[in-house]
This record gives C-alpha cells, sequence and structure tokens, in this order.
C-alpha cells in the first residue's frame, strides 16, 4: 500500500513514518508539512534514521498522486482540509485527530459517503480491546458502584480530556443506558457535594514526556474495578493505523472505526 503521512515531522507523524519503513506490506508515499516548517525538503527517513529517498513537501496535490491511504493525526482544521482532496482525489483515509467538535465529525460523517474513513480517537489495539471490556464491565456493574476515567499525558497535548478518555466515558455510558454530554463531570473544585451515583467523572493530568495513560475505575463498597491501559511509546497507535489502512484497501467508500477494523462490533 502506497501510504501518505499528514504531519510527517511531530511526534506521531515520525513514529508512522518508522512503522510505514518496517513494513512489508506499506510503501511511503509522501510525507506532508506545513508550507513553513523548517523540514521541507529534508529526506522523511532522516527522521527516524533511515533515509528513504522520500522528500518532505507541503504540495498536497502532488502528494496524493497514486496514493492508496492517507494518515491522519493532526489538527482538526488540518485534517478537514485534507479530507477534502482525499474526497476529490478518491484517497481513503485514517483519521487518528483528536479534539474534534461535533460539527467536524458531521463533515466526515459526509466524507465517508464518497471514501472509505477510519475515524477513532485511539488506533491501538490494546485500546481497542479495553473499549469492549470496559462495555462488559460496565453491563456488569451497573449498580452501586462509582465510575471515574482518569487520563495522563505529556505536557504538549492541547485538548482535555483526551479523545480516548472521551470514548471510555461514552462506551461506559451506552452501556448503562446514560446520556454522557449529561452525566459527565469534568472537574471537581470547592464544596461540592456528596457525589451523584448517575455521574461520570473525568480527571486530567498533563506532565513530562508521559504518552498515554488511561485507567477506568469502577468504585463500589468494600472493592473497587480498574481497567488500566498504559503506553509505552506511540508504536502501537503507529501500528494499529496501518491496520486500519490495509482494512479499508478495496472499500469503495464507509465510514469505520478501530472496533470494525479489529472485528469487535
Amino acid at each position: 500500500m502506497k501510504i501518505v503521512i499528514a504531519g510527517s515531522s511531530g511526534r506521531m507523524g515520525r513514529t508512522l513514518i518508522e512503522a510505514v519503513l518496517q513494513d512489508g506490506e506499506a510503501r511511503l508515499a509522501a510525507a506532508l508539512e506545513q508550507a513553513d516548517s523548517p523540514f521541507l525538503g529534508k529526506d522523511a527517513g532522516e527522521l527516524v534514521g533511515a533515509p528513504c529517498g522520500v522528500a518532505i513537501t507541503s504540495d498536497f496535490e502532488t502528494a496524493l498522486g497514486g496514493a492508496d491511504c492517507l494518515i491522519d493525526f493532526t489538527r482538526p482544521s488540518g485534517t478537514l482540509a485534507h479530507m477534502t482532496a482525499c474526497r476529490r482525489r478518491g484517497v481513503s483515509m485514517v483519521i487518528g485527530t483528536t479534539g474534534m467538535e461535533m460539527e467536524h465529525k458531521l463533515q466526515i460523517q459526509v466524507a465517508s459517503r464518497d471514501i472509505p474513513i477510519v475515524f477513532a480517537p485511539n488506533m491501538a489495539v490494546g485500546v481497542n480491546l479495553v473499549f469492549k471490556l470496559l462495555d462488559t464491565a460496565a453491563r456488569v456493574l451497573n449498580q452501586g458502584y462509582d465510575i471515574e476515567v482518569v487520563e495522563a499525558h505529556h505536557r504538549h497535548k492541547v485538548d482535555a480530556p483526551s479523545g480516548t478518555a472521551l470514548r471510555m466515558g461514552e462506551v461506559v455510558a451506552e452501556a448503562l443506558g446514560r446520556d454522557l454530554s449529561k452525566c459527565a463531570i469534568y472537574g471537581r473544585e470547592g464544596v461540592t457535594g456528596e457525589r451523584d451515583p448517575s455521574t461520570i467523572g473525568f480527571a486530567t493530568v498533563r506532565g513530562g514526556d508521559i504518552v498515554g495513560d488511561h485507567t477506568v475505575l469502577f468504585a463500589g463498597t468494600g472493592e473497587r474495578v480498574e481497567i488500566t491501559h498504559k503506553a509505552a511509546s506511540r508504536m502501537p497507535y503507529a501500528q494499529g493505523s496501518l491496520r486500519a489502512a490495509r482494512f479499508l484497501k478495496g472499500r469503495r467508500n464507509g465510514l469505520y472505526d478501530m472496533q470494525d477494523v479489529l472485528g469487535l462490533r
């Protein structure tokens, strides 16, 4: 598969380049960056110590020529602009960008009528298994347990809570028949009163170089159940993204997530 990487000089972009260069079924077709990037013209492989002959470019239209799939972990505005070009060119997309608003998600849904898209808050296989486990846990622990989602990321992350934490909350809320938009608590300060048992709490930690830690706590009387995923590097996200790209091969359109890719529906 001929893969294009957006945001190629970023932390996730570099990991994606490394994963593609190590994958026997994929080829790096192009590496994209913004027009003011100091990395333009440099060999993309040099970013990970493996020169590959693919120069980093800001020419999006040329980069998409002959490509099979674009993998995008950038910002919502950039992803949506890239999606417009992919839609025009008939190139599939794997979108790992977080911080998407509802209007952005609607635009992705519309674009998926023309091209196949995998859009997920987290591409790691382990995290998506955790989503499945959370659904089971919430259905069993549906009475007498308070639910908290705790996540930690590096100091550079710009959105909070993380997209993964929000998806964890959504999975639990859906299993319990609740609407997360109405039961989520995103911070506590001062005299808050007793905890409302129908709520789902979120706590956010930002600091250092934490790649991504997520825990969902079911706290009952006399016991608590914790389901945790900790990422030691970004490689699981990259490897999951390539798995998603392979899933899209041969599909004409449609909107999918990693539960579809992994057959966990």
